[in-house]
C-alpha cells in the first residue's frame, strides 16, 4: 500500500499557525534573555542567591510545577479529543486544563502574598529583583495562556473545529506547552540549584 503524496505532505505539516510560532520563538528568546542574566547573576553573588533562595518555598514550587504540568497534559487531551471530533469532550479536558491552571494562580498569588507580607519585594535584593521580574512575567503568560484556553473550550463547546480545522487548537495548545516549558527551567532554576 502506497501513501500519497498529498497525505504524506499533511503527516509532516507543522501544527498550528505560523504566526504563533514565530510569537513563540520571540517570548521564548525574551526568557532566554531573562533566564541568562538570573544564572550570570547568581554566578556574580552566589552567597546572596543561596540565602535568598532559603527563603522560597520548595515544596510550592513543586505543587506549582505540578499543577502546570498536569494542566499541560488536559491542554494535549483537548487536542487530540478536537482532531477526533470529540468537541464536547475537548471543551471537558480544556476545563479541566483551566482548573488546573487556576490552582497554579492561587498557589502563586499565595507565594507572592507571603512574600511581600516579608518584605521581600522587588527591591530587597537583586536575587528578588531577579524573582519577580521572571516569575511575574511568566505570570502573565499564565493568565494570557489560560484565557485562550477558555476561549478553546468556548469554541469547543459550540463545536466549531471541524475536521482538518486543528490549526487554532493546536497553537493554542502549543502556546500553552511553551507556558510549561518556561516553568520547567525556572522551577530548578529559582527554587533548587545553587
Amino acid at each position: 500500500m502506497s501513501i500519497s503524496p498529498e497525505a504524506l505532505a499533511e503527516g509532516r505539516r507543522l501544527p498550528g499557525d505560523l504566526a504563533m510560532w514565530f510569537f513563540i520563538l520571540a517570548e521564548l528568546s525574551l526568557f532566554a534573555i531573562l533566564i541568562l542574566a538570573f544564572g550570570v547573576t547568581q554566578l556574580l553573588l552566589p552567597e546572596q542567591f543561596a540565602a535568598s533562595r532559603q527563603l522560597l518555598d520548595t515544596s510550592t514550587g513543586l505543587a506549582l510545577t505540578l499543577s502546570l504540568l498536569t494542566s499541560g497534559l488536559f491542554a494535549a487531551l483537548a487536542l487530540q479529543q478536537v482532531r477526533q471530533a470529540r468537541q464536547g469532550f475537548a471543551a471537558l479536558a480544556l476545563l479541566a486544563a483551566l482548573l488546573s491552571a487556576g490552582v497554579y494562580v492561587w498557589l502563586k498569588l499565595g507565594e507572592y502574598a507571603h512574600l511581600a507580607g516579608q518584605g521581600l519585594g522587588l527591591e530587597y535584593n537583586t536575587f528578588f529583583t531577579l524573582y519577580w521580574l521572571l516569575t511575574g512575567f511568566h505570570f502573565l503568560h499564565v493568565l494570557l495562556g489560560m484565557a485562550i484556553l477558555a476561549w478553546m473550550a468556548e469554541r469547543c463547546r459550540r463545536r466549531a473545529y471541524g475536521p482538518g480545522n486543528y490549526s487554532a487548537p493546536e497553537s493554542g495548545v502549543l502556546y500553552w506547552h511553551m507556558v510549561d516549558l518556561v516553568w520547567v527551567l525556572l522551577f530548578p532554576l529559582v527554587y533548587v540549584l545553587n
